[in-house]
């Protein structure tokens, strides 16, 4: 997997640290300014305002700790302006100290539980998205992964690869809708896949039981509201010798081929239908072959990348983006790839992302050193 995002973490630690104090600075400033101006400004009865401050981002006992020393602030303010109505405000700072200690309790509880929610999805991530060697014989694959769903690890877009007799295999597809309703039907698609890959030589083959598997769990899990569920699609097999490649699409984005510079999309004239609407449509698989040279470099993606939008409503120019990049590894380029798309869009993902990068390589023993 990818890693995403170290680079903007850095920027806002110390921004970070910054909110985390806040309380304190609050604090500080409240009592400065009681000290420093005339007692008719009663500065000091904004210090209730700390401890409340505090219990959005603190533990109760820290909480409590910083109502407790704006009381004696507020105390030792009472001591040089005794006309400051002190009992009125000391009753608001224990008022409000103890709503904020409850507070605190309540969302410490609340971040638990989401910690829990989130090891789920990280265990279904595992099930799903399982993790994928690097490297088959001379074929080398990076994946990119990102939930549009806020706080989610795992959303609609599904991908998975094999080794398999008849070569190596890909998967790349997704279901319509986002989040957990449509884990369920790419748990489905992609368990199906893991088998069907291993045991069907024909590609056809393979999408006709992917197919039979989304329309079996759409018909036990069907989905809310009117509209059918169903998943775009794409099979990949790359030969082992790494000099062709077998394309069957179920009406998805058309993969992007790198060749020595220049772009090929390889669109397909004639779409297959998309998973779970055979029976409405037929079955009529089409396979499109293309021949490849050491050195390519194939990128299959979600129309979540295609369709990521600038402020202005542009979508991301993700051919002429795939153009302009040097020679680099899948890692290297599915990582400017993740930078760029979150620069284009502001760091707002409208709908999941997934994507596969895979440079085809030398066999083994023919490379040179």
């Amino acid at each position: 997997m990818i890693e995403s995002g170290r680079l903007r973490l850095r920027r806002r630690y110390g921004r970070g640290m910054l909110v985390r104090l806040s309380p304190v600075i609050l604090t500080v400033v409240i009592a400065s300014l009681a000290y420093a101006t005339p007692p008719e400004m009663a500065f000091s009865r904004l210090l209730p305002a700390a401890p409340a401050l505090a219990a959005a981002m603190w533990p109760v006992l820290p909480t409590v700790l910083l109502g407790t020393v704006c009381l004696c602030l507020m105390i030792g303010l009472s001591l040089v302006f005794p006309d400051l109505g002190t009992w009125w405000t000391v009753a608001g700072i224990i008022a409000v100290t103890v709503a904020a200690a409850y507070g605190s309790h309540v969302r410490l509880q609340r971040e638990r539980t989401l910690f829990q929610v989130r090891l789920v999805a990280d265990a279904a991530q595992q099930v799903v998205l399982s993790p994928m060697p690097r490297r088959f014989d001379n074929v080398e694959i990076e994946s990119l992964y990102l939930a549009a769903a806020a706080e989610a690890r795992i959303g609609g877009d599904f991908y998975e690869v094999g080794d398999t007799p008849y070569g190596i295999r890909l998967l790349i597809g997704d279901v319509r809708g986002k989040g957990l309703p449509a884990v369920g039907a790419a748990a489905a698609i992609v368990n199906a896949f893991r088998e069907a890959a291993y045991g069907e030589a024909d590609l056809v083959e393979v999408a006709r039981r992917l197919d039979a598997s989304s329309t079996r769990y759409n018909a036990a899990f069907p989905p809310e509201g009117p509209m059918e569920r169903f998943a775009t699609a794409l099979l990949v097999e790359i030969s082992h010798e790494g000099r062709r490649i077998d394309i069957l699409n179920c009406g998805h984005p058309p993969p992007l081929l790198l060749n020595r510079r220049k772009l090929r999309v390889l669109e397909t004239a004639t779409p297959s239908p998309l998973l779970s609407l055979a029976e409405l449509i037929g079955d009529d698989y089409v396979v499109d072959t293309y021949d490849v040279d050491p050195g390519d470099l194939l990128l299959l993606y979600t129309d979540g990348i295609a369709e990521a939008r600038a402020h202005d409503g542009e979508f991301f120019p993700l051919a002429a983006w795939m153009e302009r990049q040097p020679p680099t590894p899948p890692r290297d380029m599915l990582t400017a790839l993740h930078r760029d798309l979150l620069r284009y869009t502001g760091g707002r993902l409208d709908d999941d992302i997934a994507a596969l990068a895979v440079r085809l390589r030398e066999p083994r023993g023919t490379e040179s050193p």
